[in-house]
């Protein structure tokens, strides 16, 4: 009984102590866990730490952008930002002309970042020297620096001038200056004078224009030196001549020297305005039944108008209206009734003129008979035909039309013609004036070609 015992409390006790161990092994896992829970939060927040220092220390993407900025120019950090600017322009230009069009467009686009205006800062041609307008003597001061020139010219501006020694005299000037002309005062915006020389004078037949408008490139001359010779280039003048004259213009001017000697001596037609003639005469009137001894006579007073396209056409109007009224009427080449329109050829200082009128309208034609009937009548086909001298006026050149020839050949329905020629008194057939027109070119549809 007693080794019973001793083997049943050995047992109990072994297992109280297994039971123990047990419970020790339980608690160790579960401790460990907490320490590895523990671990994994302080490795966590220490990984979160260290991931907003980093986000923190680097730079934004502006900052970035500006630190890849310095570092592509770098080799310009000795130079203003307009010299950088400068370069980049510049060598756009060299990858343009070598056809590398995208390229140049990508250093074109870098220049105008850093420097806006950048390509009218390229121009390096000397500046004039600038005058104050605060000086009284303002004039005297610019024409002595005028006449001044680096090389010692001897020439004097208010020396005599011999005939067709101005031109060349203004050449040269302007050659020693090195430009056309020049601002007279400093201005941000460009100056004409930045312009070619070929596109300003492609403006300049703008101006001049299909209807020959030299009056305005004569006023553009009078500007400056540069200008007037712009104005007497050579070539405006030869087209001119040739829009002109056409086949009977030679292909030299040597009987006038020059191109634009030929305009003006040689004898012309005006196309900026009219040629007007004013007609009067004296009709007797017819008598009173009640008053035998009263006759009334009646001034008649009308107006012929002409006006001469380039291109051979020319408008005829016949009005008893003011010339105010109806100059505005004849502006377009295609204008409306009753103004007529024809042709003409100018050879010498003689113009042929033709026109052609065609009613189509029937009129009534009745009597004085109350049982007459009315009736219809045909308008018969007329053609005028005009010849005219061309004639100066002291100083004023070929501004006067002077009659010559005048008839009227009539056709009618039934085959019928008749040529009625007119015999040119002057009191009946006045000279036609010529009369400037500032409407006429207050516009240009074409260039001079």
């Amino acid at each position: 009984m007693d080794k019973n015992k001793q083997k049943s409390a050995k047992t109990g006790g072994s297992a109280g102590a297994n039971a123990d161990s047990e419970e020790e092994e339980q608690d160790e896992p579960s401790s460990s866990s907490n320490q590895k829970e523990k671990t994994a939060e302080d490795e966590l927040e220490s990984f979160r730490e260290k991931w907003q220092q980093e986000l923190r220390s680097q730079p934004t993407s502006r900052e970035l952008l500006n630190k890849k900025a310095q570092t592509k120019f770098n080799f310009y950090d000795s130079e203003s930002q307009e010299d950088v600017a400068r370069a980049l322009f510049i060598k756009g230009t060299e990858l343009e002309k070598a056809g590398q069009l995208y390229e140049a467009i990508q250093f074109y686009r870098k220049a105008v970042q850093i420097v806006p205006d950048i390509e009218f800062k390229l121009d390096n041609r000397p500046k004039p020297l600038q005058i104050e307008t605060k000086t009284e003597n303002y004039e005297e001061t610019h024409e002595t620096d005028n006449n001044s020139s680096s090389d010692g010219d001897d020439d004097d501006d208010d020396g005599a001038i011999e005939d067709g020694q101005l031109y060349a005299r203004i050449q040269k000037k302007v050659t020693k200056m090195g430009h056309l002309c020049a601002s007279k005062f400093d201005q941000s915006t460009t100056h004409i004078s930045s312009l070619p020389l070929e596109i300003l004078l492609y403006i300049l037949k703008w101006v001049v224009s299909t209807d020959l408008d030299l009056r305005s490139l004569e006023s553009f001359g009078t500007v400056c030196r540069g200008f007037y010779l712009c104005a007497r280039d050579p070539e405006i003048w030869r087209l001119t001549c040739l829009r002109i004259w056409g086949l009977n213009c030679s292909l030299k001017p040597d009987n006038y020297g020059s191109w634009r000697n030929m305009f003006i001596e040689r004898p012309r037609l005006n196309f900026n305005g009219c040629y007007i003639s004013k007609t009067s005469y004296i009709r007797h009137g017819e008598n009173s039944f009640q008053d035998q001894f009263y006759r009334p006579w009646h001034l008649v007073t009308y107006y012929r108008y002409l006006r001469f396209f380039p291109e051979g056409v020319v408008l005829m109007l016949t009005s008893p209206d003011e010339p105010t009224q109806c100059v505005g009427q004849m502006k377009n080449r295609h204008p409306r009734q009753p103004i007529m329109v024809g042709y003409y050829r100018l050879k010498d200082d003689t113009v042929t003129l033709v026109f052609q009128r065609q009613d189509t309208a029937k009129t009534m034609q009745t009597t004085y008979k109350r049982s007459a009937r009315r009736r219809d009548v045909e308008n018969p086909e007329q053609t005028f035909h005009m010849e005219l001298k061309i004639q100066s006026r002291k100083s004023r050149r070929h501004v006067k039309l002077v009659w010559s020839y005048y008839s009227i050949f009539t056709k009618s329905k039934q085959g019928h013609e008749n040529t009625t020629s007119f015999d040119l008194i002057q009191n009946r057939f006045p000279p036609l004036w010529y009369s400037r027109v500032k409407s006429f070119t207050s516009e240009s549809d074409q260039p001079l070609n």
